[in-house]
């Protein structure tokens, strides 16, 4: 899952392999902060401004 917002600034759901999931903030596309929780993320961004970045996939064709 990603999130974006004003100012370039990124929120990414981050599971790495044997560790517990955190929350990595960007901004520019720099690593500002790797957060363990919501309120570590509300420190540097203002939440409301953040916005889900669906993938939408393409559609299949239907071969007749």
């Amino acid at each position: 899952m990603r999130w974006v917002g004003p100012g370039e600034w990124t929120v990414e759901y981050v599971v790495l392999l044997g560790e517990r999931p955190f929350l990595r903030v960007k901004q520019h596309g720099y690593i500002v902060r790797e957060c363990r929780s919501v309120a570590e993320v509300a420190s540097l961004v203002d939440l409301a401004d953040l916005v889900e970045v669906t993938e939408l996939r393409p559609a299949r064709s239907k071969s007749r």
